[in-house]
């Protein structure tokens, strides 16, 4: 998940716990993003000093490689791996470096990388509108509350009925429900590296070795609550900020796309200006994805190998249509196939929504500044 500093963001307000949720949540939707792109002085002046920081040599132009910053930044603010991590993950850096130097230029002017950071600003933010990601800062109150509660035993008990065996450790067993818990206990995530050498491991210490190499016990509850206790002190020593969104792709952003004629059609001709052609203007179907991937946004689909179960809608789209046979079309019946997958999705949406909850450790100040794109003031607000 990439660092709150990317992203517009409010305080999180309503709800039960009045000012203490505001203090310890910050809804990140993109409006600072927005408010600065449709600001034109003020844009403007970002991005001479962003252009300025990349233009190493000073020629007044951005090569590809003093690109390669700017598409990394944004690779990772929507949750991509390293470039190099995936191979996945890494056509879609080749994609955002291609929307700049539109496939085939070797360096991009100041008004073509305002052009295109502006269209990559305002994606983002209307992503987050429609989809806007939480800041929570975990301190061990709301985890305090739950083991406190009297739903902790029943709850407990049911994470304990799927881990329990004669010859599991009670390490093991305590570790497996540990990770059961999620943010909305007050929790975490318990796998991630730094929550275990930080948070999970100090909280074990107080167990003897023995003890935990033994066999669970009837007492499993007993130290289950004990471990819990530890784990809040480190929390309120020590709090977690993590990163939490949740997405429903339904295929309703498709239907809505399909039932515009307009709007579609000026993005097919958008997507497919900025194809790769031949001699005789035509291209090989093996660009689709790229395509589809450039007009995902409109449709509310994520990025293309963001979310594996869409991923595998959308090949079985792409298959009906054999969209994998590498063969040169012109330009009606690239749009024509691209329209007919999008159809495909939409229907296998309708009738198998794919929800998606994701909870990220953030590792970083959130207030560092970016190589490209604009920082905020969210670490005091969700730290103070």
């Amino acid at each position: 998940m990439a660092s709150g500093r990317w992203f517009g963001r409010r305080n999180k307000s309503g709800g039960g716990k009045g000012k203490e949720e505001t203090r310890k949540a910050v809804v990140l939707d993109g409006s600072d993003i927005k408010e600065l792109v449709e600001d034109e002085a003020t844009f403007s002046g970002f991005v001479e000093s962003k252009f300025r920081e990349l233009d190493v040599d000073g020629d007044g132009r951005l090569s590809v490689k003093e690109l390669q910053p700017a598409v990394s930044d944004i690779g990772a603010a929507i949750g991509l791996p390293a470039p190099g991590s995936s191979p996945k993950s890494d056509h879609i850096y080749s994609e955002v470096l291609s929307e700049f130097t539109h496939g085939k230029q070797e360096e991009v002017s100041k008004s073509e990388f305002k052009e295109v950071l502006s269209d990559i600003l305002l994606g983002m933010a209307a992503g987050l509108n429609r989809d806007p990601i939480v800041i929570l800062r975990i301190d061990g109150e709301d985890l305090k509350e739950f083991v406190e509660s009297p739903m902790f035993e029943t709850e407990a008990i049911s994470m304990f009925s799927g881990t329990e065996s004669a010859h599991a450790s009670l390490r093991k067993c305590l570790t497996t429900a540990l990770q059961q818990l999620t943010v909305d206990h007050g929790m975490p995530p318990a796998s991630d590296s730094w929550v275990i050498t930080n948070i999970v491991e100090p909280s074990f210490q107080s167990f003897s070795s023995d003890l935990l190499e033994q066999p669970a016990s009837q007492d499993i509850l007993e130290n289950f609550k004990k471990l819990l206790g530890n784990v809040i002190r480190r929390l309120q020593e020590h709090p977690v900020i993590v990163a939490h969104s949740e997405n429903t792709f339904d295929g309703s952003g498709i239907k809505r796309l399909l039932s515009n004629k307009f709007e579609l059609d000026k993005l097919l001709d958008s997507v497919w200006r900025d194809l790769p052609k031949d001699h005789n203007q035509q291209t090989s179907k093996e660009y689709l994805r790229i395509a589809l991937d450039r007009m995902a946004a409109s449709a509310s689909l994520p990025p293309y190998s963001a979310v594996d179960q869409v991923d595998v809608i959308i090949n079985e789209a792409i298959g009906m249509v054999k969209g994998d046979d590498g063969k040169i079309v012109e330009e009606a019946g690239f749009k024509r196939t691209l329209t007919e997958i999008l159809g495909s999705i939409m229907l296998q949406l309708e009738g198998n929504p794919v929800f998606v909850s994701t909870n990220s450790v953030v590792h970083e100040p959130l207030a560092a500044s970016s190589t490209v794109l604009p920082s905020t003031s969210i670490s005091t607000e969700v730290n103070e």
